[in-house]
């Protein structure tokens, strides 16, 4: 029988996702999160619908664990509006198309807006030929890639999402970071609405667990980053100034090299097929002088398609590698998805979704100078 993710005691997820002493953090209401963002986003001449379109992505990364996808990054949405580096008018455009593909013009907008925009077309396009293949142009940051790859799962049907980045990564022997983080995104369904959720970086790590290690002054791991001779180090200070991150498998003797590939197929599926800015033309992180441009590909898949029984032996492979003996007692075997459905879960339990109180005194200033209010509570401290 499958395990149920949720069923993992929530001592046992994964330390990416966490949920920290409660002494720093305190409760906020789903509801709450949602409507301050869309607040925020409508304060500074986003559309209603634009702006609901990001709260639901971000407040799905918060709620699925992933806080360097969520809140935390709203006042970098509020600055591209405030700025109009990013547009706040018009709509996603199809450009070209044929059954089963399309070339989509994102026009600038919001990411959010281009990935639900294209989405909606692969899944409708796969329920007509199968597969939906489309690949997106001028768009931007989109939170989590796997907020997209997950809305095929409503349809029953295997759903990919891919985006370039701004380059952060160093390749294999190499010195310069030319690569995004580069992230991959696939949802499968399997039965009584479980699933295999993968959604991860192509680089070792994100750029933001580097950016807290140094805040504290602490090292990071052999592995996650280099310096600006392209040799792996465990200063985090020389792979923020002038180093980089490094792509999944660390260094060459590792199978670095095969991180390096994936960062790379990311990149054909976006920026190649896409016309889109790609590697090394892609702006700065965080540095706003120009537009994005991004690469995205999004894919919808009908399994009804290919060999009948599919959400059947699904299941069965997931709880296949649920159910192995795991080599430490206490920290069982989890599929892609699982450490998030847990994170999920917590939230329902608290009844509302634990952020560090900087994070809220930091998006309640941002709020403040945009006259926007109600502030999120900050007086509501976890107890547990």
């Amino acid at each position: 029988a499958t395990t149920p993710a949720a069923s993992v005691p929530h001592s046992l997820t994964f330390p990416l996702l966490h949920i920290a002493s409660t002494m720093s953090r305190c409760l906020v209401l789903q509801s709450e999160v949602q409507s301050f963002i869309e607040r925020c986003m409508i304060a500074v001449g986003t559309k209603p619908a634009h702006a609901k379109s990001l709260a639901d992505v971000l407040v799905e990364g918060d709620r699925r664990g992933h806080y360097s996808h969520g809140l935390n990054r709203m006042d970098m949405y509020v600055k591209d509006i405030q700025t109009g580096i990013c547009s706040k008018d018009g709509e996603p455009i199809i450009e070209k198309e044929t059954v089963a593909t399309a070339l989509v013009n994102g026009n600038n907008l919001l990411g959010p807006v281009v990935g639900n925009f294209c989405m909606e077309l692969a899944i409708q396009k796969a329920k007509n030929a199968g597969i939906g293949w489309i690949v997106a142009r001028g768009s931007n940051h989109f939170g989590i890639a796997g907020y997209y790859s997950m809305q095929a799962l409503q349809e029953d049907m295997i759903g990919m999402s891919y985006t370039n980045t701004s380059p952060l990564v160093v390749p294999t022997r190499a010195k310069e970071c030319t690569l995004g983080t580069n992230p991959i995104s696939v949802a499968s369904p399997a039965n009584d609405g479980d699933s295999f959720v993968l959604d991860m970086a192509t680089s070792a790590v994100a750029l933001g667990k580097v950016e807290l290690h140094h805040r504290r002054g602490d090292i990071i791991p052999e592995g996650w980053g280099c310096d600006s001779h392209g040799k792996l180090s465990t200063d985090p200070g020389k792979v923020l100034s002038g180093g980089g991150l490094v792509p999944i498998g660390g260094c060459e003797a590792t199978g670095g090299y095969k991180g390096f590939g994936l960062g790379m197929m990311v990149e054909v599926f976006c920026g190649m097929l896409a016309g889109s800015q790609y590697s090394r033309h892609i702006r700065t992180w965080k540095v706003t002088d120009r537009v994005a441009d991004l690469g995205q590909c999004f894919v919808a898949i009908n399994p009804e398609s290919f060999a009948s029984g599919f959400k059947d032996r699904m299941s069965d492979l997931l709880s296949l590698h649920r159910n192995l003996e795991p080599a430490e007692v206490g920290s069982p075997v989890m599929a892609a998805g699982d450490p998030e459905r847990i994170h999920m879960q917590r939230c329902e339990d608290l009844g509302g979704i634990p952020y560090h109180i900087n994070v809220i005194n930091h998006m309640n200033g941002v709020a403040k100078n945009i006259g926007v209010s109600p502030l999120l509570p900050s007086n509501r401290p976890m107890t547990e």
